[in-house]
């Protein structure tokens, strides 16, 4: 009976053999798989889902947040049409997501009753589905002179912008 008594109140460690196989499954083995599982997960890059070129996902997110770009600044003004060929047309020649048509008067009459001003200030900082045209490649004297060659194709009668006195060159 006291044989008994004695097991109940031991471990199911018995022996240094048992104990050494005990440390080895508690610590080792866990630690062997976290590593294990480690390597697995960083092995190699995963794309997200849904991500077509996952180059390119990661070099757009790791681009530069600011940039510099040298342009000329002697070059001359570009007129009101050659603006609009080059930055309007897009839109304005075919009537895309709202944009008045060139030269469609019904369409232009409210926009140009609201004044030069306001049509300048609108297509610099964007108005409804179109982006902010100011501050990109093309001045904003030459986004003001592309507003008075749209304007005026659609009757209106507005002087196209010429730069300051102390502009020209």
């Amino acid at each position: 009976m006291s044989d008994h008594a004695h097991d109940s109140h031991t471990g199911p460690i018995h022996t240094p053999k048992q104990l050494w196989w005990t440390a080895i499954f508690a610590f080792v083995v866990p630690v062997v798989l976290i590593m294990g599982l480690v390597a697995y997960v960083t092995r190699s890059p995963k794309p997200q889902a849904g991500v077509a070129n996952p180059e390119l996902a990661v070099a757009q997110r790791i681009q530069k947040v600011g940039s510099v770009e040298l342009r000329d600044a002697n070059r001359p003004l570009a007129a009101g049409e050659d603006v609009f060929k080059a930055q309007c047309a897009a839109c304005h020649a075919a009537g895309l997501v709202g944009a008045p048509k060139l030269g469609d008067k019904a369409a232009w009459a409210p926009r140009i009753a609201q004044g030069f001003d306001t049509l300048v200030q609108s297509a610099l900082k964007g108005k409804g589905a179109m982006g902010a045209q100011g501050g990109g490649a093309i001045r904003d004297l030459e986004i003001a002179r592309a507003v008075a060659y749209m304007a005026n194709a659609a009757g209106a009668n507005f002087p196209e912008p010429q730069a300051p006195a102390d502009e020209k060159k």
